[in-house]
């Protein structure tokens, strides 16, 4: 690489290059509304119960504080849980049985052309897990690696891809159950702990 020249323009008092400066005043426009609601509000109408000054000399006294009504426990498990409605979806996959589940998977097996080479790896399965892992490699409805299942369930719902209620009937049916692990693709079990175990 050529070495770099020095310009010769570059005389005694010329090197200095000047900086800008608004003297800490703030440049950007505010509206006339936002001004006027700002110089309505008065100090006096702020809260009362924090001053600066009391705070930093003597700490509050009792009858000071504010102290509310305790919530009753009926009113805090109403807000902890607050009623989600269900979509039609959802609703239809309730009603499935596990005899329709059942089935569905027997249709699954039956319309497969190939044998069975493999069966040990399915050995221990559930059906739904089976169901679940069917509907994980089945490319039609998305990726499954990095999404929940049912969120992807529901995403192929939203596009008309007409994703297998049977699905969403078992992951409900596993949730209901406490089934946490349920949401996770086993493609992204498999990739994450390859991922880990190589580090």
């Amino acid at each position: 690489m050529p070495a770099t020249r020095k310009s010769s323009r570059q005389s005694a008092g010329a090197s200095k290059q000047s900086t800008l400066s608004f003297n800490h005043r703030v440049t950007k426009s505010v509206p006339k509304s936002v001004k006027d609601t700002v110089a309505a509000v008065k100090p006096s109408s702020l809260s009362k119960e924090y001053v600066p000054e009391r705070a930093a000399s003597t700490p509050p006294k009792v009858e000071d504080l504010i102290i509310e009504d305790a919530p009753s426990a009926q009113q805090t498990e109403a807000e902890a849980t607050p009623e989600v409605e269900k979509s039609d979806a959802e609703l239809r996959a309730e009603r499935i049985s596990a005899v329709s589940i059942d089935r569905y998977w027997g249709q699954i097996e039956a319309s497969r052309t190939a044998t069975a080479v493999h069966k040990k790896h399915g050995d221990g399965l559930t059906i739904g897990e089976k169901i679940l892992r069917y509907f994980d490699v089945s490319s039609q409805y998305g990726p499954s690696v990095g999404t929940a299942r049912r969120k992807r369930w529901e995403r192929a719902d939203r596009l008309g891809l007409n994703p297998p209620i049977e699905v969403l009937a078992v992951l409900i049916k596993e949730q209901a159950a406490g089934n946490k692990a349920i949401e996770r693709a086993h493609m992204d079990e498999l990739l994450n702990s390859t991922a880990v175990g190589s580090v």
